[in-house]
């Protein structure tokens, strides 16, 4: 009996995060060396410059009329102005508002307008940039190691079987708040009035050195079905008040830094496809910049889909702002009372925040709450 009960207090000071071995995980920064998103491709135009950030780097993402999109550090090598307030000239260049300072795709300083005296100005940082699926990707950690660390899979964007949303919230939490969050199907009492009662029955898990996976069913234990979810996944019938088990696998990984959930049918057909970054923003990267694609398979009759999305759209921002909301509380919590006193008992979050901790890297300015 003592054994069990210091263990199940070894247990608690883990959850609990007070003593050295186990780090605040609100402390730990996300790890740089990986192909971050950071905006839209439809947001930055041909012949414009667009400010972007990563934790609390500003970052300049520029499109030439001709070639592709290039990222420097957004700020002019001269007074520290906002390259992304400038101008892009005709040879692709960026041309900083304040002097007209120009830097090419290399962040080599080409032109100081006043001087006739080459090689003047500084370059500016430059950050290994690429695009894929509607996402503009920059590395920014050792830019040496950018070719070895692949892009991410990103859902079914380019699967014509598929239909894709976009998504981009902002949340005023750290981003591992978020992993947590979509981990942890337990929390489905939250969005009891969403969705109705389900329970969430968990069916096992996959741990790796860059990855753990949760799998979950469900079973509706009163409420009616929302006719979004009922479109797309078909109706669970009434079952006079006994629990209505929903046959869909749901499988949530995070492989460091992204995170996916997929959902299969029965037959084990993929059915919905969710991928999501959580781009951490400022010093202490208490900011998160979410991105994110969900697809969903096209059934035979396609145009239920299409009398399904405008639905669907309302019912998952619905299911976010729940969900937002109630980040946010965690995240004041952790700043009212000056650090992590969360207690967690479900093994597969309790290994997902170990993972997270491991692969992430510590925060410099983690005393300055």
């Amino acid at each position: 009996m003592q054994m069990v009960a210091q263990t199940h207090q070894e247990e608690s000071q883990e959850g609990l995060n007070l003593h050295g071995a186990h780090p605040d995980l609100r402390q730990v920064d996300s790890n740089p060396n990986f192909w971050y998103p950071v905006a839209w491709s439809s947001k930055v135009r041909r012949g414009k410059a667009f400010g972007a950030r990563y934790a609390d780097q500003p970052i300049a993402l520029v499109r030439p009329e001709y070639g592709p999109v290039y990222a420097l550090e957004d700020r002019c090598a001269h007074r520290q102005v906002p390259l992304s307030k400038g101008v892009v000239d005709e040879n692709g260049c960026v041309k900083c508002c304040y002097h007209g300072w120009a830097f090419d795709h290399r962040g080599q300083c080409v032109t100081v307008p006043y001087l006739s005296r080459e090689d003047v100005g500084r370059p500016v940082r430059v950050y290994p940039c690429r695009e894929k699926g509607g996402l503009i990707f920059v590395f920014p950690g050792d830019p040496a190691l950018a070719d070895k660390v692949p892009l991410p899979d990103l859902a079914q964007v380019d699967n014509p079987d598929y239909r894709t949303r976009r998504y981009s919230p902002r949340l005023k939490c750290h981003y591992t708040f978020m992993h947590e969050n979509l981990m942890d199907m337990n929390h489905q009492f939250l969005h009891r009035r969403q969705m109705g009662y389900i329970n969430a029955r968990f069916l096992g898990q996959d741990v790796g050195e860059d990855f753990v996976e949760a799998r979950y069913s469900f079973a509706r234990t009163r409420g009616k079905q929302p006719w979004a979810e009922r479109l797309i996944f078909g109706r669970h019938y009434d079952l006079n008040g006994r629990e209505q088990p929903v046959e869909e696998v749901v499988s949530i990984r995070t492989v460091y830094p992204y995170q996916t959930l997929k959902i299969r049918d029965k037959d084990g057909d993929l059915i919905m496809d969710l991928w999501a970054c959580y781009l951490p923003i400022g010093k202490t990267q208490h900011i998160t910049q979410s991105f994110g694609l969900l697809s969903v398979k096209k059934p035979q009759r396609s145009f239920l889909l299409d009398i399904a999305w405008p639905i669907l759209g309302v019912f998952t921002h619905r299911i976010f702002e729940e969900d937002r909301e109630i980040v946010e509380m965690e995240q004041k919590a952790w700043r009212e009372l000056g650090g992590d006193h969360n207690v967690e008992v479900f093994p597969v979050i309790r290994k997902l925040r170990h993972l997270l901790a491991t692969c992430g890297v510590p925060n410099p300015y983690a005393d300055k709450k």
